[in-house]
């Protein structure tokens, strides 16, 4: 089982869909195995974006990812990092295909709804920032085995 993390932004939240993205998470099979509800500081958006500080564009994305409460969790299942990105869409919400999150609900490329790890070393920094490790809620659903076959789990 592969994890990733998902960040439900501030926009997600002021227009009511988290309950929404979660379910489609949980409709494609992932498992939650961590959620919680909080602000983001500057400090921890400067961490959690790290790679982008020195960008021109960056002070705009800490205004707005600081801008309100935001929802992180994370989810596991088999490549979930390319299932949540292929649920999420395309960056820019004008470029995502229909039937993806953004695709459905943005028409932004900052306002976004969701930010999902890009990669193994990405999910695995990004979900020691938000989430220590007894703060996993380790468990195996009972519908696993109608969700995915022996050698799948």
């Amino acid at each position: 089982m592969e994890r990733t993390l998902i960040l439900l932004k501030p926009d997600c939240i002021q227009r009511r869909l988290a309950g929404r993205v979660i379910a489609r998470l949980e409709d494609k099979g992932l498992n939650i195995v961590a959620l919680k509800m909080l602000r983001v500081t500057p400090e921890l958006a400067r961490r959690h974006y790290a790679e982008h500080v020195a960008k021109g564009w960056y002070p705009s994305l800490e205004t707005f990812i600081t801008s309100g409460p935001i929802v992180a969790l994370i989810a596991e299942g088999p490549e979930a990092i390319r299932v949540v990105r292929d649920l999420v869409g395309a960056t820019n919400g004008r470029n995502a295909a229909p039937g993806t999150i953004r695709g459905d609900h943005s028409s932004s490329r900052q306002m976004n709804l969701v930010h999902a790890s890009d990669g193994p070393e990405a999910a695995q920094r990004e979900m020691q920032i938000f989430f220590r490790p007894d703060e996993l809620c380790e468990s195996t659903p009972v519908l696993q085995p109608w969700t995915l076959a022996g050698d799948e789990r």
